[in-house]
């Protein structure tokens, strides 16, 4: 081994980069002197039923007011409210019934003269000549002379749906980087939308490394290939276009046409390789090829990770035992993947739980403790208390994989802490159920 390797294995990491201060590291050299609201991996233009789940580009304001008619507001008859007048239950007004207009059960007359009224049903358009909807409760039928006995008196708009009475023309409706539900879409088609401008999917190639990795059957000191697929899969998960690539062997030069490959791609992502032993090439690699920004974060599980930025695209050579892995795409690629929206993450959905043993953690280290949930049992707790308990499925153990497969969740443990102990209410964040 040379001088310099030799120096760099045996060193190991004895600074490490605070997780917040990793991220903004990172974020700078992702955003740049971007302003507020770019978004970095551009915009296109899609149909608004496969925006689902995509970022809006810019703010949308309602092309048209919704309703755009006056309309019926329940099942009755349209009236002019001054016809009604006086109307009561022992003195009914009475109204000739005006013929429909067309055929039909929910046919209509187009328009109504004085003293006439017309047979509508909820979400019906108002007939000209009709500013107010008896309900249908309030009136006696008298088909046989085609004559209505009105017992309400109304006034003016009374069971309307005005025009724009769900959204008016104009009315400001997102905010640029907002992201589509399904329902947001259902609004945008109503207000005149057939497509929307949104931010172009992130790219990202995923690339797993190491000379011991194999697709299946594995014999001695070989390994199944799990850290790419999960990764890649996460990536779409949180809205990114993910290729998986083949394993690559723990060689430089293999890694370096690995990583030039993919430079095409709004991000780069490796898995294995990143810490500072022998066969952990991935760091000079990213260093002789563009920059490492931050090599050795204080968090636990995940401390060797190793993020670089080369011809303008990050690089995150992630650990890879498998639960570093998962713990550091959490922290830095789903970020990213936000920022080049040009958006941040939201926040993990958490339960609270009281905890069931201790957690321990070192001071200047961000520690995530995979956890189960179970429901406590008996009535024997105020209604403030967390009706969970969180049961700590490994305190330690960054390659065991079901401890975070089969864990509901984990409970972060901040820098400044040295742990936390049994009985204490904490907030266990479902990092997978977020987008």
């Amino acid at each position: 081994m040379e001088g310099a390797d030799r120096e760099r294995t045996e060193a190991g990491f004895k600074v490490r980069t605070p997780v917040d201060e990793a991220r903004r590291i990172l974020q700078e050299a992702v955003v740049g002197d971007g302003e507020e609201g770019d978004v970095p991996c551009g915009t296109e233009t899609v149909d608004v039923d496969r925006a689902d789940g995509r970022v809006l580009a810019a703010p949308v304001e309602s092309a048209r007011n919704v309703p755009h008619y006056e309309r019926a507001a329940m099942d009755g008859y349209a009236v002019r409210a001054a016809d009604t007048f006086g109307a009561s239950e022992r003195s009914p007004e009475v109204l000739r019934i005006a013929a429909p207009d067309g055929e039909g059960d929910h046919a209509t007359a187009d328009r109504i003269e004085p003293d006439t009224a017309a047979r509508v049903h909820t979400g019906s358009a108002l007939p000209e000549g009709a500013d107010a909807v008896v309900m249908i409760e309030r009136v006696t039928e008298r088909e046989s002379v085609g004559e209505l006995e009105v017992e309400d008196a109304l006034a003016e708009g009374e069971n309307v749906a005005p025009v724009g009475e769900d959204v008016e023309e104009g009315q400001h409706l997102y905010d640029a980087g907002h992201r589509l539900r399904p329902s947001d879409l259902g609004l945008l088609r109503s207000a005149g939308y057939g497509s929307v401008a949104v931010a172009q999917q992130p790219t990202v190639g995923v690339v797993p490394t190491g000379e011991e990795l194999v697709a299946g059957d594995p014999g001695p000191g070989e390994v199944i290939e799990t850290n790419g697929l999960t990764v890649s899969r996460l990536a779409q998960r949180w809205g990114a276009r993910a290729t998986y690539r083949d394993v690559v062997t723990d060689d430089p030069e293999s890694l370096r046409v690995a990583i030039q490959r993919d430079l095409t791609k709004d991000v780069v992502v490796t898995t294995g390789g990143s810490s500072v032993g022998e066969r952990d090439l991935l760091p000079e690699v990213i260093d002789d090829l563009g920059e490492v920004l931050v090599h050795g974060v204080g968090l636990k599980p995940g401390h060797p990770v190793c993020l670089g930025i080369v011809q303008d695209t990050p690089v995150l050579a992630l650990p890879g035992y498998p639960v570093a892995c998962i713990v550091n795409a959490v922290q830095f690629l789903r970020p990213v993947l936000r920022w080049l929206e040009g958006t941040e993450p939201d926040p993990h959905p958490t339960t609270r739980a009281r905890l069931e043993r201790k957690i321990p953690s070192e001071p200047g280290t961000r520690t995530f403790a995979r956890v189960r949930l179970d429901e406590r049992e008996g009535d024997d707790f105020g209604p403030d208390e967390p009706h969970y308990e969180a049961i700590p499925t490994r305190a330690s153990g960054s390659g065991v994989l079901s401890s975070v497969a089969l864990a509901d969740g984990w409970v972060v443990v901040d820098d400044d802490r040295e742990g936390i102990p049994a009985g204490e209410t904490v907030a266990v964040e479902d990092w997978e159920a977020h987008p």
